[in-house]
């Protein structure tokens, strides 16, 4: 007994000893941990706001001599520093500890200090499918001349500049205003920049200082250059400004003859995120991308990149796109920015600044059908682009349910790897049902693929774009489609099926739809500023991409996003550049968001590919589907300047410093949340209207000088609206005249946002708002 008690004491003794040496190893783990992460020299980046000097050198030197203060010794400062922000704005980059960040922070000048960040990435048919036919004798295209002289400046993941789409034949010079260069790295030099390609320049030390790690080159993990790896850079700008390319095509699907919407523009690369572990762009290098291409002289910039909810203010440096967009907006340079691909949820839309023109992703009347002959004879269709590989003849059919390793296991509905039973599998086309958002038909496939089987079917929901399984045909059905396939594979005693190729039809599509993947507004962030603005192709785009294989010189891809959506627009805002070089930021916006469509290739209104195939509205596309060739000539423009942005800022609550140090602008103001809905953008939102509300609205006549617009209203349900004056007369001596709209509620039942339209004509422009307003009990976002 003793012996046992003994023991048991015992052990009860060494059970505290290793409880209490395990809490002291937790605790000095702890205190390490605050110790390393204190000592540890992290990217930081100290934003200083506007430039005080136009001197470049001296606002480097600036840079240099703070930090020299800081760290003790220029050496110091010198080993410190990545980048000097001095062109468009005035900051730098450098590695500091925590304690280093914090003292900095209270230097004269600093405006604020903040940690790097990484932000993550977001054709043959779709130029025709929006009206810019470049054989037609009266277009946007040929009138602008395929927008000859204007920059494109692309912040992404670099070119590759093989690709025929960037050669230069036909090109004009380039700009005598271009201050750019193309910057030499691996595997690039400078004779891979010609006329198309006027410039191109890498950024990579804030990603370098997020890895930790140096960058392995001999495995090709990445080029340190402008040379793309990823794709999506080379994708993007080909998207923008390729020139002609005949029968460039995705294994012989979708051929044709591939250009840029710009396809005379020239394009000016900044690689500013790389396909390093998952991939991205940090916020010093993005920064660093917006200093240099507002210094080299861009004339629009396409921004294919975003930051996911929760979203950062525009005024916070952590917004780095934010903050890059509204300097350079400020120099006069558009800015487009893609929505987003966490649709169709509500309020998960990005870059929502109202200087940038926001764009959701929309379908054209393309698709790959693809025919599944089951062995009863019947022929149901679905989508496909693999091409290779295919079997020849009928194929055992079965369901993937039927040959799971464990029927308890419902994993193996939508297939997912290790599910599948390899014996029952091995030479048949297996059918998939996707039961979950974290399962795709490329993942379907991998787990088909280590099973041995031969084919996929996979069913689900409705979603937009397609994707190549490469070693296997894959085939993706709706669930009624799967469901039909399902109940013959339940009846026959051997189901058997035959997989045909794809082939690519056009024009017969109903289109655009508003992709299921695009991002949905209203703004998180300013639900009274509308967003997206525009919607524009962004499903299955055919562009330029890097050759698969060493052999081929070029390749083309299909690609689905709102990042292939985004280009689309750059490309249209260089085009009016062309034809109105005079015209800000703010005005192109307003003529592509004044001017859109709101009905597809049927005649009916644009539909969204959600979960309830509603008709769109202004949170799928904003003023609609873009419509290039009645863009360039709107009628009426909705202007905006730097001033009225420092008035939407004070509006928003933030802070004077904060607003001074942004803009340069010494300013006095209070929040008011009528400035808040009087920012004169080309559309209205009201997030919480309680009983009533004026807003105040300002057009100019880009039109006929002698013009007369009358208002037509279309109000949303249960809301009353009143324009005054409901006549607006323009002659030569008035060009520019506001008016006022005033919302009233009739609701006594409150509910979610309604929405609605304001549309002024002269019998031949109709230049139209979209409108949303939420009618509310209680105030939770603004006193309205």
């Amino acid at each position: 007994m003793e012996t046992k008690f003994g023991t048991r004491r015992g052990t009860r003794k060494l059970n505290l000893f290793v409880i209490l040496a395990a809490i002291s190893l937790q605790y000095y783990l702890q205190l390490s941990a605050l110790f390393v992460e204190a000592t540890e020299n992290n990217v930081h980046i100290v934003y200083m706001g506007e430039k005080k000097y136009e001197d470049p050198a001296r606002i480097k030197m600036i840079h240099h001599e703070m930090l020299s203060s800081l760290l003790g010794s220029k050496e110091a400062a010198k080993g410190s520093i990545l980048y000097s922000y001095k062109h468009g704005f005035s900051g730098f980059a450098a590695r500091l500890t925590e304690s280093q960040a914090d003292e900095i922070a209270a230097f004269p000048g600093v405006v604020k200090v903040i940690p790097n960040r990484i932000h993550k990435l977001h054709t043959t048919r779709s130029w025709e499918f929006i009206g810019l036919h470049p054989h037609s004798s009266k277009n946007l295209l040929t009138e602008s001349n395929m927008g000859e002289g204007s920059i494109i400046g692309v912040i992404d993941s670099g070119i590759w500049p093989e690709s025929e789409s960037f050669n230069d034949r036909c090109m004009g010079p380039i700009p005598s205003r271009w201050k750019g260069t193309c910057q030499e790295g691996q595997f690039f030099n400078s004779s891979n920049c010609n006329k198309k390609v006027i410039g191109a320049r890498w950024f990579i030390k804030g990603m370098e200082d997020q890895i930790k790690r140096s960058l392995n080159t001999t495995n090709m993990e990445e080029f340190l250059s402008p040379r793309d790896k990823a794709g999506h850079g080379t994708h993007t700008a080909s998207t923008a400004a390729g020139y002609f390319v005949e029968k460039a095509n995705y294994e012989g699907l979708a051929t044709g003859l591939a250009r840029g919407g710009a396809p005379l523009a020239h394009l000016a690369i900044y690689k500013a995120c790389w396909a390093i572990d998952e991939g991205g762009c940090t916020d010093a290098d993005l920064l660093k991308a917006f200093d240099k291409a507002i210094d080299d002289g861009v004339d629009v910039l396409s921004v294919s990149i975003g930051s996911s909810i929760p979203l950062f203010s525009y005024v916070d440096q952590r917004n780095s796109i934010a903050i890059g967009s509204f300097h350079a907006t400020a120099k006069g340079i558009t800015v487009v920015c893609a929505a987003g691909n966490d649709g169709p949820t509500s309020g998960a839309i990005e870059n929502t600044a109202p200087w940038i023109i926001n764009v959701a992703a929309t379908t054209i009347d393309r698709a790959f059908p693809t025919a599944i002959i089951l062995g009863n004879n019947r022929t149901l269709w679905g989508q496909s682009i693999d091409t290779g590989r295919h079997i020849h003849g009928f194929t055992g059919l079965t369901y993937s349910e039927r040959i799971a390793i464990s029927s308890n296991d419902i994993s193996s509905q939508d297939c997912q790897r290790g599910s599948l039973n390899k014996t029952l599998a091995a030479g048949k086309i297996i059918l998939c049902f996707a039961t979950s958002d974290a399962q795709d038909i490329f993942s379907a496939a991998i787990s088909v693929i280590e099973a041995d089987g031969v084919g996929l079917i996979f069913a689900q929901y409705h979603s937009d774009g397609l994707s190549s399984c490469k070693l296997i045909p894959c085939i993706k059905v709706d669930y009624e489609v799967g469901t039909e396939i399902l109940s013959y594979i339940r009846k026959a005693r051997s189901p058997i099926a035959k997989l045909s190729f794809p082939k690519t039809l056009t024009g017969k599509r109903v289109s655009p739809r508003v992709a299921d993947f695009s991002a949905r507004g209203p703004s998180s962030i300013s639900p009274a500023v509308l967003k997206p603005d525009v919607a524009a192709p962004g499903v299955d785009i055919l562009a330029a991409f890097p050759p698969v294989d060493k052999e081929q010189s070029s390749g083309y891809r299909l690609l689905s996003g709102t990042s292939m959506a985004c280009p689309h627009v750059s490309a249209i805002v260089a085009l009016i550049k062309s034809v109105h070089k005079k015209w800000s930021p703010a005005a192109i916006k307003s003529a592509l968001v004044t001017t859109a469509s709101q009905t597809g290739t049927d005649g009916a209104s644009i539909v969204e590919e959600g979960s309830t195939r509603k008709a769109a509205d202004p949170f799928d596309i904003g003023g609609g589907q873009v419509n290039p060739n009645k863009a360039a000539d709107p009628g009426l423009i909705y202007d905006i300047s730097t001033e009225d942005y420092i008035k939407f800022f004070c509006s928003m609550g933030y802070s004077r410093t904060s607003i001074t140090h942004l803009t340069k602008t010494t300013i006095n103001c209070t929040r008011n949340s009528h400035l808040l809905l009087n920012l004169n953008l080309p559309s209205i939102s009201i997030p919480n209207l309680k009983k009533r509300v004026t807003v105040t609205r300002t057009v100019t006549n880009v039109g006929h000088v002698d013009a007369v617009y009358k208002a037509v209203v279309q109000a949303p349900h249960g809301i009353n609206m009143k324009v005054e004056p409901r006549i607006l007369i323009f002659n030569t001596t008035t060009q520019v005249l506001p008016f006022k709209v005033t919302f009233s509620t009739t609701q006594k039942v409150y509910g979610d946002y309604k929405f609605g339209s304001l549309v002024w004509t002269d019998g031949e422009h109709i230049v139209r708002s979209p409108i949303a307003v939420r009618a509310i009990l209680f105030e939770s976002y603004a006193d309205v």
